[in-house]
């Protein structure tokens, strides 16, 4: 299966290109992002590196990566990806989200992670998607419970000498995940 750009009703998930980098550089210049993550990008070559290494992992075919566009401040207001590709598996995590504040609390989220899960589960027929995050990034932690990922526990020194909260999603809980995201989207739709 080959991963494709993804249309939800007030963003886009589109394909990563080195052409985006000055856009999300721009949008990402708050030190809040960065704070419980494990790298920062505080220049544009910073943010050309991030871009570069997450094309040539689509190109290994280990990892898919996005630029989030945000139609209704039409404009790019972040990243996220596909990780861990496991085409024999059928598994992958969601990972290296991040989105400009001026979209914290809205639907960016919920509709990013909807998208993702969607095409994950029914078009790629995956069994099992993965979501992890710092122990310490505790906005990140409750917005995964909020989709109603499983807490599975905790990863000692994973990557960067960090200890991380994994989660889960399996294809017998895509149905209630989807009608409760659905739900919040119908939701944030009207409001």
């Amino acid at each position: 299966m080959k991963f494709t750009q993804l249309q939800g009703n007030r963003i886009s998930l589109i394909p990563l290109e080195f052409e985006h980098a000055d856009s999300l550089f721009q949008c990402s210049r708050f030190p809040e992002i960065w704070g419980s993550l494990p790298i920062k990008v505080q220049t544009i070559k910073e943010m050309e590196n991030f871009i570069y290494t997450a094309i040539s992992g689509r190109e290994r075919g280990e990892q898919f990566p996005y630029a989030v566009f945000d139609h209704k401040l039409n404009k790019f207001v972040g990243m996220t990806r596909y990780l861990r590709i496991s085409q024999i598996h059928k598994n992958l995590n969601i990972g290296w989200t991040w989105y400009s504040p001026k979209v914290w609390r809205t639907a960016v989220n919920t509709e990013c992670k909807y998208l993702l899960l969607k095409y994950a589960f029914e078009d790629w027929k995956a069994v099992r998607v993965e979501i992890i995050t710092t122990t310490t990034h505790s906005r990140s932690q409750k917005a995964i419970e909020r989709l109603g990922a499983k807490k599975e526990g905790i990863l000692r020194k994973k990557y960067n000498e960090l200890d991380y909260v994994i989660y889960s999603i399996i294809d017998e809980d895509w149905y209630e995940v989807k009608n409760r995201l659905e739900g919040f989207l119908e939701h944030s739709y009207t409001v």
